[in-house]
């Protein structure tokens, strides 16, 4: 079988000798590549490069094309600053107050900042791989872009003391979002998935994310199905087990699960939704081989009478990580054997 049609099968809940593994690997390719970050950051050409000699090497089943997590930001009109061996950071925001909203058009993906660096990242891993593989593109979520638009402060007292206002923002952001999703499908991408940390339970509150949150990922992942999204994946970092329950309702096939979330309560909680991950992400550097395809092997266990499941990290592997734990992990779900020296 090849990558596409493992995660296909994955979907329809099919049992598979194989399983579908995608580790969580942006930064760590260039690393593996010889490539400093900030090359890696800037050229959609050393992206591609990057995530397709790194996948060849590894043999796992799907490519990325994210940079890092600022795109949409610094497209926006936040600034930026550039290190070579660390992802961008924020030096100052677009958004100071709603009204800025008033000089700030939504950004053309195929001229705003490094949006078009993605768009032929995605383009060439498409044209290279086609559908053997599967070319996953990446934006940020409503409250996570809306957290950096305005620095999450800022953010968060706009909620409580102008609802009305931050909604505002909000919207502002998921119209990025939804522009931006739209145009990696048609650059290339399989799906864009919606990768929304600030919607964590570790950051606000569950009656928050399905207050103000919900309905426009919903509404995202509609517009990416109507421009022919392979699946819609959702990604939220940390103790999501409250937030749980309305993922069903948002229209996601495929979540990202972190460490905390036990394998019971997303079988539980998620019975028909694809689940990917979950191992730590600092175990890719702390922990030896072994470790890791044991505790893939017990992952897949937990998942073998059910299917559904997609073998991966929880969040991303670091860009320091020990490349033969990469090499585990992708050993554990095509043999589920006893990994050998």
């Amino acid at each position: 079988m090849t990558g596409m049609e493992r995660i296909e099968a994955a979907l329809r809940f099919e049992i598979l000798s194989e399983t579908p593994v995608i580790p969580q690997v942006f930064g760590f390719t260039a690393k593996m590549c010889g490539v400093s970050l900030d090359d890696y950051v800037r050229s959609g050409d050393t992206l591609a490069r990057c995530q397709l000699q790194t996948q060849e090497l590894f043999g796992y089943d799907a490519v990325f094309g994210v940079m890092d997590v600022s795109v949409e930001n610094e497209a926006v009109g936040s600034s930026l600053s550039y290190r070579a061996d660390q992802y961008p950071t924020v030096a100052s925001h677009a958004v100071t107050r709603p009204s800025d909203l008033n000089n700030l058009p939504l950004p053309d993906p195929n001229l705003a900042g490094r949006m078009p660096e993605i768009l032929r990242a995605l383009n060439i891993m498409r044209c290279e791989v086609e559908d053997d593989l599967l070319v996953v593109g990446s934006v940020l979520g409503p409250l996570t872009l809306t957290m950096q638009l305005m620095g999450m402060e800022k953010a968060l007292y706009l909620a409580i003391d102008a609802p009305d206002d931050f909604m505002e923002v909000l919207a502002f952001a998921a119209d990025v979002i939804i522009l931006f999703g739209k145009a990696q499908l048609r650059a290339g991408a399989h799906l864009t998935m919606i990768f929304d940390p600030a919607s964590s339970p570790a950051v606000v509150p569950a009656h928050f994310f399905m207050e103000f949150e919900l309905p426009l990922i919903t509404r995202a992942f509609a517009e990416f199905k109507r421009e022919g999204s392979f699946a819609s994946w959702l990604h939220i970092a940390g103790p999501v087990g409250p937030i749980l329950p309305y993922y069903d309702s948002a229209g996601a096939e495929i979540v990202y699960l972190e460490y905390q979330v036990e394998p019971a309560a997303a079988r539980r909680q998620l019975s028909r939704i694809c689940v990917n991950g979950n191992l730590k992400s600092s175990a890719f550097i702390c922990l030896s081989p072994q470790d890791i395809h044991d505790a893939s092997l017990r992952l897949m266990e937990a998942f073998q009478d059910r299917g559904g499941f997609i073998l991966s990290s929880g969040c991303e592997i670091p860009p320091g990580s020990r490349p033969e734990n990469v090499a585990a992990l992708v050993t554990a779900a095509r043999n589920r054997g006893r990994l050998h020296a």
